[in-house]
Parts: structure tokens; C-alpha cells; sequence
């Protein structure tokens, strides 16, 4: 079933009276359920959403609809919709709903979206595959024996295969940018603290952001311009303010001027890169060159580095953040207890899944008092320089270009018994993370099987507006 790929070819479509919201919100509604061996969404919100659709095309008759009206959203379920189901894909969120609404996603209610659903996701978004959840894998819809990328697996998919106008996802290691590659579509992560993280269901504290993915980076901009900004709940979050992202990226005349761009070298010379991925990356670079820029090789001294420090760190932060997931106030409780204790220990052992529980039980080690200064303490100083030398290459080069991923979309299953391999997968993406830098996932083609292919543009601090202005002129030169 045909669906408009954008927000502004559904406001076209309404516009124009060749459908009306409602009708709109019923054709996602079809795609759900005709495509539902893809295992998507968790919870769909029919009735609610088509209600809702009548209200604000009301609205929209009368003039009075916020700048989100015909804006159908999926939300990973990480996030928090006050009276909906919350789960973090896993069996110890049991039950739970939440009783607040997160505030990136009350921001995008305020504008009259609508939440048609909330989507599949690797349990409490630890994985790069979406295998991990307690409800089953999600599958690419290019090729469904092929896994959709992760831990947002079930928000790029819901995208790319015409459930929603949009997503919201979460990335703290690639989560929002691999999958949007492995699906081909556009996933953005902003810089750390752009975005309130109040109503996210935590999994590392410091490297948590939520990010939208979208079919143009015209949708993507006006998502974030929405959702960033100071926010009281997050103490956390920053207060500079919020340029005009959506107006920003108009601007194609500055958005051309010629750039330096610096390429990851390993990521175009790297063995461990697939043919496609490597001639994506050449063509890519050489179509910039051609379009005027300056386009040199870029080394980065700490590379072998980026990953042990972010799973260090994130598996000590994992650690913390769902030691308050114990069967006592809400949630799985195991039916199989004697004491309080035992009560504990098999709640947590029944709840949560094989691979949370690997990175629960490395995270304690790492936090316990013999290995504190030998893990996590280094790993903090790492983290340090990478972020220092991040700032110095990003100070030297305007964007750096580098694949989302080193392969295309790997067979369900292909990866789950080699976790060093799935760990791999993540080489390109975690480095903004660790750093704090905003990153931007774009499709770029597609290789030998039809699967898609994703380059990632990475860009200084609270620098989005021209990163999404760069990647909107990257995606006019015909790289995809």
C-alpha cells in the first residue's frame, strides 16, 4: 500500500483533498498489519491515533494545527507516552506503563503529531541487530531474512517500509545511524545534551540521545528543531539555543559553497570494509571533489581504542541504571521465590535477557573495587583524549566522512554466536559517541544484493544546523 515518504508530501496530499488525515493514518495502519511477519511494532495505537487523526484534521480545516499536523510517529520503546505501554524490549518492564511522557516526545505532541505505535527494539537497546529482544527479531524490509541493523531496528524499518512518516529512535553507540543505513533511510544523532533525555529509559546515562529517522533530512531537521532545547525535567541538557534547523538547510547556495572534508582513511582502506561499502566511499568523495570541495584522507591515532573504552564505559553505566529493575515495585516479579533475596535473583535472572545480563555482570565487574582504576578509571581518561582528538580533527576538517557500518545488512542469526564480530559493527558509529558529537546517517546507494548502503557525515559540537545543511546538499550530488 502506497504512502507518501515525507511529512511534506503528506501535507501536499492533504492539502490538495487527494486524502485526508485520517485516511492517511488508516493507509500507515494498513502497512502495519500487511507487513506484520516484520515484527515492528510492540503496541499499535489504532483506535487513539485515528481519533486523534480526526482532531487535528479538524484543526487543520480551521487554521489552528500545529506545524506537526499530518506528522505520524512511531517512538521506540525506550521512550516514555504517559498510559502506554513501556517495556525497553524486554520481559522485566512486564506490564508497566508509564505514568509521564517524555519530554522530546510531548515537545512533538505539542505540534500535533500522532503516535501511531511504539516499536521493537534490542532489549533496554543493547545490541546492533535487533535479536536481542524479548519479542523476537525485527526483519529488514529489503530482505527479511536479514536483520534491520539496531538497537532501533524496529523504528528504521517502521520507516522504510511505509508504517510512519517518521521514527523516533535512540542512539548511544550507532543505534539510530547503523540501522538507518542498513534500512536506507536517514537517522540522525545530535550532539549529546541537544535533545531532554527526561521519559528515556536509560542504558548509559552519559552517551543516551534520542534521534530521529526520516526518509529526507528536511523531516529529520524539523524533528530536532522541535524536540531540542533546555528542558527543567533534564539537568543534564543544554540551554544554547536552538537555531531555525528547518530554515537553515534551505539556504542550498551557502549549503554548496566548497567545504573541507576530511575521509576516514581506515574506513576507506580497512580489509574489514565490504566492496560496496569501499566504492560507496570512493564515489561518494570523489562527487564532492567534483562538486567543488576539499576532500583529503584523515587518520585517527586512537581507533582500536574507541570501542573497548565505549563498551567499558557503557556496560559500568548499564550496570548502575538497571540495578532498579528488581521485581519490587513494579514490572516482573518471578512467581518462583522463597525470601527476599531469592525474589531479587530470579526476577533479574527470568526478566532480563542473556545479553543485557553479559553487560549487567561486566559493567559490576568493572565498577568493583579491585578493577575500578584498572577499567573504568583508564577508560574515563581514553574517552578524554578521544574526545580531544575528535575536536582537533573536527577543527582542522568541517565534516568527516566514514561508513555507518564496514557491511551491508548480515542474515539474522549470521552474528549472534560471535559477539566480537557484532561488536565490529559499531567501529565506525560509536567514536560521536564517546565524543559527543552529532552524526548523520545518509543512504547511499545500494550494493550487489540490494541491500542498502549508509555513509556517515560527523560534525563539531551543536553544529546541526550545518551538518543537516551539508547533508542535504551531500544527497542532491546523486551519491544515493
Amino acid at each position: 500500500m502506497h504512502a507518501p515518504t515525507s511529512f511534506s508530501q503528506v501535507k501536499q496530499a492533504i492539502a490538495s483533498g487527494s486524502t485526508t488525515l485520517p485516511e492517511q493514518v488508516r493507509t500507515y495502519l494498513r502497512n502495519i498489519e500487511d507487513q506484520a511477519q516484520l515484527n515492528v511494532f510492540l503496541e499499535v495505537y489504532a483506535d487513539e491515533a485515528i481519533a486523534e487523526a480526526e482532531r487535528i484534521q479538524e484543526k487543520m480545516n480551521q487554521g489552528t494545527a500545529g506545524r506537526l499536523a499530518g506528522m505520524v510517529l512511531g517512538i521506540k520503546d525506550v521512550l516514555c507516552h504517559k498510559d502506554h505501554g513501556l517495556q525497553a524490549g524486554s520481559k522485566i518492564l512486564h506490564g508497566f506503563k508509564s505514568q509521564f511522557t517524555a519530554s522530546a516526545v510531548q515537545r512533538l505532541l505539542n505540534e500535533d503529531a500522532i503516535i501511531i505505535g511504539r516499536q521493537n527494539c534490542d532489549e533496554f537497546a543493547m545490541g546492533s541487530s535487533n535479536e536481542n529482544s524479548a519479542f523476537g527479531p525485527v526483519r529488514n524490509a529489503a530482505d527479511p531474512s536479514r536483520v534491520p541493523g539496531g538497537s532501533s531496528g524496529g523504528s528504521a524499518v517502521a520507516v522504510q517500509a511505509g508504517m510512519c512518516t517518521a521514527s523516533l529512535g535512540t542512539d548511544t553507540g550507532g543505534s539510530v545511524r547503523q540501522p538507518a543505513a542498513f534500512c536506507g533511510v536517514i537517522g540522525l544523532k545530535p550532539t549529546y545534551a541537544r535533545i531532554s533525555r527526561y521519559g528515556l529509559a536509560a542504558y548509559a546515562s552519559s552517551f543516551d540521545c534520542i534521534g530521529p529517522i526520516t526518509n529526507t533530512v528536511e523531516d529529520a531537521a524539523l524533528l530536532l528543531e522541535i524536540m531540542a532545547g533546555d528542558d527543567g525535567q533534564d539537568s543534564t541538557v543544554s540551554r544554547k539555543p536552538v537555531p531555525e534547523y528547518s530554515k537553515f538547510i534551505q539556504d542550498k547556495a551557502k549549503a554548496a559553497e566548497p567545504k573541507k572534508i576530511g575521509y576516514l582513511r581506515q574506513g576507506l582502506e580497512s580489509e574489514s570494509i565490504a566492496p560496496a561499502i569501499r566504492a560507496a566511499m570512493q564515489r561518494s568523495i570523489d562527487l564532492l571533489k567534483e562538486a567543488g570541495h576539499s576532500v583529503e584522507p584523515v587518520d585517527f591515532p586512537f581507533i582500536d581504542y574507541i570501542l573497548p573504552t565505549y563498551y567499558i564505559l557503557t556496560m559500568a553505566e548499564a550496570s548502575s541504571n538497571l540495578s532498579r529493575y528488581d521485581g519490587v515495585r513494579y514490572g516482573y516479579r518471578s512467581p518462583h521465590t522463597t525470601d527476599l533475596l531469592s525474589m531479587y535473583k530470579k526476577s533479574r535472572s527470568e526478566g532480563f535477557g542473556k545479553e543485557v545480563q553479559k553487560r549487567i555482570m561486566l559493567g559490576t565487574f568493572v565498577l568493583s573495587a579491585n578493577y575500578y582504576d584498572a577499567y573504568f578509571t583508564k577508560a574515563q581518561r581514553v574517552r578524554r583524549l578521544i574526545q580531544q582528538q575528535t575536536e582537533q580533527m573536527l577543527n582542522k576538517f568541517e565534516f568527516i566522512l566514514m561508513p555507518a557500518a564496514p557491511t551491508t545488512a548480515f542474515k539474522i542469526g549470521e552474528k549472534t554466536t560471535d559477539p566480537i564480530a557484532m561488536f565490529l559493527g559499531d567501529v565506525f558509529t560509536v567514536q560521536a559517541n564517546v565524543a559527543g558529537v552529532p552524526s548523520i546517517a545518509l543512504p547511499t546507494g545500494k550494493d550487489e544484493s540490494g541491500l542498502p548502503i549508509g555513509l556517515q557525515v560527523m560534525s563539531k559540537n551543536f553544529s546541526e544546523a550545518e551538518l543537516l545543511a551539508f547533508a542535504q546538499h551531500f544527497m542532491s550530488l546523486g551519491s544515493n
